[in-house]
């Protein structure tokens, strides 16, 4: 089986949000990490803290592009156009693109159509784009998931906010299932044991992981950590899926732990 964490964040600059606790991540000591836990791959997300994040992914898809592969990221103000997605794309290890638009005013932007250009560019290049969005603006994903049908979208952290627990962390969970209609969005079960209410293996989440699967199936649904956030080793993130979940076994655990995020974004 091999191991694709669907999402990391690899910075070298001192700054970091507080919840980042493990910071900064480096290259090196991400490879440290993912030898000890048994993780073959990361897509690595670049900080949006850290200005200098995206050229650092550059280095490390560069210096070792059988681990690490990009969604990397840019300013999403007046002067981003398609010309900036063709450049971007160019970069090395770069498989798609992923932002953030949690912040109220970025979110908007979603449901009034200003991003519309970002998404038809996405569409015409038939590539991955990740989203963290928050879960009043699912419906909108939904509408640009079917206007833009060759995009592959995918959502961070199953849409959930990463400062709160269960049950509330899950209140949205009908208006996440209801996006699996849509066969261009797929969903990251990252940052899991954040939202827990026990320790591990974080049984409290385990209904909340069923029904996504029930819903969007292995194709469509990537185990990953955000590893520099969680209450847990990079193993246990691994154990909790590969051991602790008796209806995920077989082909299904294959794609779920890997193959099927390396498919999603064209990681060959």
């Amino acid at each position: 089986m091999t191991i694709i964490d669907a999402q990391i964040h690899l910075w070298a600059g001192p700054i970091a949000p507080p919840h980042h606790w493990r910071a900064p991540y480096t290259i090196a000591s991400a490879l440290r990490d993912m030898d000890q836990a048994g993780v073959d791959r990361a897509v690595n997300c670049p900080a949006i803290w850290d200005l200098e994040a995206n050229d650092y992914a550059v280095q490390a898809a560069l210096a070792h592009p059988d681990r690490f592969a990009t969604m990397g990221w840019f300013p999403l103000d007046g002067t981003a156009d398609a010309s900036v997605v063709d450049a971007w794309l160019d970069k090395p290890g770069m498989l798609g693109l992923r932002f953030m638009l949690a912040a109220p005013e970025m979110a908007d932007r979603i449901a009034s159509g200003g991003l519309d250009w970002l998404w038809a560019a996405a569409d015409r290049r038939q590539i991955a784009v990740a989203l963290m969005v928050l879960p009043p603006y699912l419906p909108a994903v939904a509408d640009i998931a079917a206007r833009f049908p060759r995009m592959r979208l995918m959502i961070d952290h199953l849409a959930t906010n990463p400062f709160e627990k269960l049950p509330d962390a899950a209140a949205h969970l009908d208006a996440l299932l209801a996006l699996a209609r849509h066969s261009n969005i797929a969903v990251k079960a990252t940052g899991v044991p954040g939202m827990a209410t026990d320790g591990y293996p974080f049984a409290s989440t385990h209904d909340v992981l069923r029904q996504v699967f029930d819903a969007f199936g292995a194709e469509r649904m990537f185990w990953g950590t955000d590893i520099t956030r969680l209450p847990c080793s990079w193993r246990e993130s691994v154990t909790m899926f590969t051991e602790e979940l008796p209806w995920l076994r077989g082909r299904d655990l294959d794609l779920v732990m890997g193959e099927a995020v390396a498919d999603w974004i064209g990681w060959r």
